[in-house]
């Protein structure tokens, strides 16, 4: 199999899932790394037996890479990405995709001028249950999709938010729970009901006064296909709860998928404690079968190591669109939906207004 080399711009905790992917994946030869800390650098690349930079476009023209992951924090997602396009890398950005339009739009322009490809890594739309939704969406069970609903309920200590100085700043993380928790569920209401007409939303910090972001939001959302939504997600809850998305389809059946439950999984910090499984399923002649899907989702998922399998997974399909000239699950103008949202919602409050699509 001819093999794609691949490199990781960032080596915090995230940068180990594309590492190790990268690393086991037989179509990757993973190659080097780069990081602005050499230190840092150095270290990470010691560990996977691959090349240290400090520089990207150096480390790009240098090494000759095919393919590199961006996992440097939200507001440096842009810089580095349009750097190794314009160097004739395809690039995976983790999510979200920047914490900007603006920036989004740069790495999508990077991307169209290169003729390369860019995605962004949501690796939940790669749990069963999550694909299991969008499958029926497609072959016309729930019929429309007319009503989705987000709740995500979680809770972040003190500790969490001192584990990096960029966490829980406008300039380091780019916002809260909406650029850094939310992201997941956003993106799979966008997958399941499709083009947002309007929102009106408002944020809130309930109970962390020593973080300068968001750590609960709301909103109503106004789709183009006729449907409506609602949005609530935070991190002020303690202990933490789950994560649900439900979709409502105009014959009245019902799909509904509980993407986290238990702790709320930080990269690198905790593991995931429970089994993303099917929590709602009405959908005529099929509803008896939830308690099956259950079990069968929840052996699968501790039968592998869920911590990275869903990373690989994702990372897996990128290489191939690239190696193949197809698109992605998850492409760039996919991620760049998500920021969108999260965007109006920030506006929306700003201007206590309904915020129309597309965004100026």
């Amino acid at each position: 199999m001819e093999q794609l080399k691949t490199g990781i711009i960032g080596c915090g905790k995230v940068g180990d899932f594309h590492a190790k992917a990268y690393a086991n994946l037989p179509n990757s030869a993973f190659t080097a790394v780069c990081d602005a800390n050499r230190d840092r650098a150095e270290a990470f690349a010691a560990r996977y037996g691959v090349k240290a930079y400090t520089d990207v476009e150096q480390m790009c023209r240098q090494e000759h890479l095919d393919v590199v992951s961006v996992c440097t924090p939200h507001p440096l997602h842009a810089n580095p990405a349009v750097t190794a396009a314009n160097c004739g890398c395809n690039v995976l950005v983790e999510k979200p995709l920047a914490s900007s339009l603006a920036d989004c739009d740069a790495i999508i322009e990077a991307q169209d001028r290169n003729g390369v490809t860019v995605g962004t890594m949501v690796q939940r739309r790669f749990y069963r249950p999550c694909m299991r939704i969008h499958q029926a969406i497609e072959d016309g069970k729930l019929g429309r999709p007319v009503l989705g609903m987000v709740t995500m309920l979680g809770w972040r200590d003190e500790a969490y938010y001192n584990s990096d100085p960029w966490r829980g700043t406008w300039d380091g993380e780019g916002g809260g729970v909406l650029v850094n928790q939310a992201p997941h569920q956003l993106d799979l209401l966008l997958w399941y009901m499709g083009e947002v007409d309007e929102v009106y939303g408002v944020w809130k910090n309930l109970n962390h006064p020593y973080i300068e972001v968001e750590d609960t939001a709301v909103a109503v959302v106004k789709f183009k296909n006729g449907g409506v939504g609602n949005i609530v997600v935070s991190n002020s809850q303690n202990p933490a709860l789950y994560g649900k998305v439900h979709i409502f389809g105009e014959n009245g059946a019902a799909a509904g998928v509980q993407t986290d439950g238990g702790a709320m999984f930080i990269a690198g910090m905790s593991s995931i404690t429970e089994p993303p499984v099917n929590d709602l399923w009405t959908v005529p002649g099929e509803a008896e079968m939830l308690d099956a899907w259950k079990k069968a989702d929840s052996d699968f998922f501790n039968s592998v190591d869920s911590m990275y399998y869903y990373h690989n997974e994702q990372i897996k399909d990128f290489l191939n669109a690239v190696q193949t000239g197809t698109k992605p699950l998850v492409d760039a103008r996919e991620g760049r939906r998500t920021v969108e949202l999260f965007t109006a919602i920030y506006r929306s409050t700003k201007d206590n207004c309904v915020v129309k699509f597309p965004l100026k």
